[in-house]
């Protein structure tokens, strides 16, 4: 049988004292028998830190019978805000809790989780763990991370008028708070007792704040797990790489056969990758420029649908019925065609794509940088329409950095760049991998604020063995690295 004396014993030695403001998440099973049940862990609370003190707990939801008991004690101020809501007893109760509604976010600056750093509270995980700790989301907040969404409540203000407001920055699914422990043992910023059954850890506030706002702007992912099959943290990760793009300037496409074999399963692991945007090679193992209208109608309206844009379509031979092949592109409103420039009739069919109002971009096979230039000059472009192809480059004998953008002066020519990287004798790589020169490539379009599409698989000649994950994941080991 676990006592209120117990309690306030295993509190001071775990470092609260007089005078303490203390956030508590608890769960009174977790004691084992308790004499005087909830009654009993928040009065040991309120005697360790005495009348100088504070005890808050979240209660906005189901939180356990801890908070409700609390609510029920006479003084006992609950802040004004309908989503992030903490009941508060003490000195300063009133101060903590005042204007909760009013910030952006419920849990940052502003608010009871953000004063009570600031006046140097503690966070108390009473027999839980980092999962239900509330704090964290204010730290999230603070981060501006682009998987936080928003709520809106219609309440009554403290004056008694009816409102509606729109939080910003606000918690989604799950995450991986758990995870948190051994970084906040490690900077020094926990104590772990126990008391009762109960597992016990005791945070200042501020120290948790200073270290998680450290660790989230180097790692945005510090709180997803790495786990494949969480959707919650897949999408929330999709939303981190995504957000990641945005603040480039050039547009960040996928191989329709790189991301996989069926519309579906491609619009999924766009979604799941965070790529906003699908160049259409092949589809079913088919080219799927040799669809006819309505069938390619029907891929480009599916993945529409679902979020995605579609940013071109690749050839690997130019159509016999051009006619037929600038309506259906037309009617599905493609806005780029990505063609071969050794094709015999490219001229012909560029100066088509221009009559249509659709950008015809040229690409690189296996010929030297000088054969692709002298090619590219002599279609009279006005404006950048090279997709350069560094696997390609690499497969015919060439350092595509050093030497093929170098010698065919493609920094003005250039309107597309193909992440796709190989080995000199044609068998495909991951970005950087490979004999490209992909990373370099990349720096340098960087360094020009390039705003045309990087893609990636783009060009990839056959089946690589590789997934659109595996790709996505060595371009930001890339760019982590540059």
């Amino acid at each position: 049988m676990t006592t209120k004396n117990d309690i306030e014993r295993g509190l001071r030695e775990l470092g609260l004292a007089n005078g303490d403001r203390v956030l508590l998440h608890s769960s009174v099973v977790s004691v084992g028998e308790l004499e005087g049940g909830a009654d009993a862990l928040i009065d040991a609370f309120l005697t360790v830190i005495g009348k100088e003190g504070t005890l808050l707990a979240p209660c906005f939801a189901a939180l356990g019978i801890v908070p409700e008991t609390l609510k029920k004690r006479p003084g006992a101020v609950i802040s004004p805000c309908p989503v992030g809501t903490v009941v508060a007893l003490g000195r300063d109760a009133e101060a903590l809790c005042r204007d909760h509604w009013i910030p952006d976010s419920p849990h940052a600056e502003d608010t009871p989780y953000g004063r009570l750093a600031e006046r140097g509270g503690f966070i108390c995980l009473f027999g839980v763990d980092q999962d239900r700790n509330t704090f964290l989301h204010g730290i999230e907040a603070r981060l501006k991370l682009p998987y936080l969404g928003e709520v809106s409540e219609k309440f009554t203000t403290p004056d008694g008028t009816v409102r509606e407001k729109t939080w910003h920055y606000y918690p989604g699914p799950h995450r991986d708070f758990i995870g948190l422990d051994h970084r906040l043992l490690a900077a020094g910023a926990m104590r772990i007792g126990r008391i009762g059954n109960a597992e016990v850890r005791l945070m200042p506030a501020a120290e948790l704040l200073k270290v998680g706002l450290e660790i989230g702007s180097e790692h945005p992912d510090f709180v997803l797990c790495d786990n494949p099959e969480c959707a919650d943290c897949t999408k929330q990760r999709a939303a981190l790489f995504s957000a990641r793009i945005a603040s480039e300037s050039f547009k960040l496409s996928a191989s329709s056969q790189l991301a996989g074999r069926y519309v579906d399963e491609i619009v999924e692991q766009l979604e799941r990758t965070g790529i906003r945007y699908v160049e259409l090679d092949n589809i079913q193992g088919r080219p799927a420029a040799g669809r006819s209208a309505d069938e390619l109608a029907d891929i480009c309206s599916r993945i529409r649908r679902a979020g995605s844009e579609i940013s071109a379509l690749r050839l690997v031979a130019l159509p016999d019925d051009q006619e037929g092949f600038w309506k259906k592109l037309r009617l599905c409103a493609i806005p780029a065609v990505i063609a071969p420039l050794a094709s015999p009739a490219i001229a012909d069919f560029a100066a088509a794509a221009r009559r249509n109002g659709i950008a015809c971009h040229v690409a690189n096979s296996r010929m030297t940088a000088a054969q692709a230039a002298s090619a590219y000059e002599a279609l009279g472009f006005t404006s950048p329409s090279f997709c350069f192809n560094p696997a390609e480059f690499a497969a015919a004998g060439e350092n595509p950095f050093l030497t093929s953008y170098r010698v065919g002066r493609f920094i003005r020519k250039t309107a597309q760049l193909d992440v796709t990287d190989g080995l000199w004798d044609g068998s495909p790589a991951l970005s950087g991998r490979g004999n490209g020169e992909v990373k370099e490539l990349v720096s340098i379009f960087r360094c020009r604020n390039f705003p045309g599409f990087l893609v990636l698989g783009g060009g990839m000649s056959g089946g690589s063995g590789f997934t659109l994950a595996d790709h996505v994941k060595w371009f930001v080991r890339m760019l982590d690295r540059m």
